[in-house]
């Protein structure tokens, strides 16, 4: 088969780059492993797709620990509004904008997102064809053809967006990785982004408990607050996972870090220590893992209780001021030491992948071969939660499009 482009791998930057190349009138193939394109983009969000975020490229960049530099050409060329736009007023998806300006189909289905990306490559007329590339062949240092499948693809421009390494079942296997290596290019080691943390300390007895609207801190050994944000937190088997976790996993660059959960933010220490004496006075005879039932999950009482250093069938009415001012602390400062990162195959984004400096920012081409070009995760850019780096995947598959 001959055609103008050849995409590799349809997620989120692949289908973009697809719809672009198209709308400027070249023949696409886009080759994607999988029975179906956009797999990992549908269950990104909980299923919701956080497709970006609603603000200016300066936020966005801020919130690009790796390699914002390298994308102040993509995004300047298609920033999230322009994203926003495209989806609403061009692919006609209502979105809407939540806390954190991240930005969510109106449907809160990811799949609408990605079935109006499918709808307009059918409409330019991309074709898609299930197949595993296995190699990128070059002439002259050139790009002429794709080959995989015992199939052969001839093109003079490929663009490489096969993702990273998490989440393997959805296709990235590192496949790219491999094709751009063995073209002379140089692979970032990746690592986890955006990862549940592993704990020293057994949650176990905690498994499937989530804490809503707490105030999760991130402490360096030395004390520093390197992360401090208020949402959701779930207890696993093996630690702590939920968005809070996630996005304080990408802080985690040393060893003896912990986390601190206010499980009680909205409440300063003096005005929580009046809701727990009005609550003991309401029930001065009840033991206290039962009046405490107003104020926490039943599930976290034996915890707290335990970390307090109080029994929980002690009365309400016989609990010592240095009692109360001990459970106080423990619900304001409820502590857990990061034992390591859960592996990358468990991360929502891969950190690492093809070098930046092998790779024209104005263009997503290859600096060492012609007609190579890189889109998404696939390169060495990787941001925090909040829908920047499905932004990234459709900025840099805009650009490589483009060009």
């Amino acid at each position: 088969m001959r055609t103008d482009v050849i995409i590799i791998g349809g997620g989120a930057a692949g289908m973009m780059a697809a719809v672009t190349a198209a709308s400027y009138g070249a023949s696409v193939i886009c080759l994607e492993r999988n029975d179906r394109v956009g797999k990992k983009l549908a269950i990104t969000g909980k299923g919701r797709c956080n497709l970006t975020n609603n603000s200016d490229n300066e936020n966005i960049l801020r919130n690009i620990p790796t390699n914002s530099r390298f994308l102040y050409g993509a995004l300047a060329g298609f920033s999230a509004y322009d994203t926003m736009d495209f989806f609403e007023n061009v692919l006609g998806v209502p979105l809407k904008t939540e806390r954190g300006n991240r930005v969510f189909p109106q449907s809160d289905r990811a799949i609408d997102i990605v079935n109006a990306l499918k709808s307009e490559m059918d409409r330019l007329g991309v074709i898609v064809v299930k197949c595993r590339a296995e190699r990128i062949n070059t002439e002259n240092g050139e790009v002429v053809s794709v080959s995989g499948g015992g199939k052969t693809f001839y093109a003079p421009k490929v663009i490489l967006a096969t993702g990273g390494v998490s989440y393997p079942a959805t296709g990235s296997t590192g496949d790219g990785y491999k094709m751009a290596e063995a073209l002379g290019h140089t692979v970032v080691q990746p690592k986890a982004m955006l990862v549940p943390i592993e704990t020293n300390e057994d949650c176990a007895p905690l498994s499937g408990l989530t804490l809503k609207n707490v105030r999760l801190s991130l402490m360096s050994s030395a004390g520093k607050t390197l992360y401090s944000e208020q949402g959701e937190l779930l207890f696993t088997h093996f630690g702590v996972s939920g968005p809070l976790v996630l996005s304080a996993s990408a802080y985690v660059r040393e060893d003896g870090c912990r986390l601190s959960v206010d499980l009680k933010p909205a409440l300063d220490e003096k005005t929580l220590d009046a809701r727990i004496l009005r609550d003991f006075s309401a029930e001065p005879n009840r033991q206290l893992s039962n009046v405490l039932k107003k104020l926490l999950p039943q599930a976290l009482i034996p915890e707290v209780l335990s970390r307090a250093g109080l029994s929980g069938e002690i009365k309400a009415n016989a609990v010592t001021k240095e009692q109360r001012r001990s459970l106080l602390q423990t619900l304001k400062s409820f502590t857990l030491s990061v034992k390591t990162l859960r592996p990358v195959e468990e991360a929502i984004i891969t950190d690492g992948g093809i070098s930046v400096k092998e790779i024209d920012p104005k263009t997503m081409q290859s600096k060492l071969v012609k007609g190579l070009y890189f889109a998404g995760e696939i390169i060495d850019c990787a941001a925090y939660t909040g829908g920047y780096n499905l932004q990234i995947a459709f900025a840099t598959g805009r650009k490589a499009g483009e060009s």
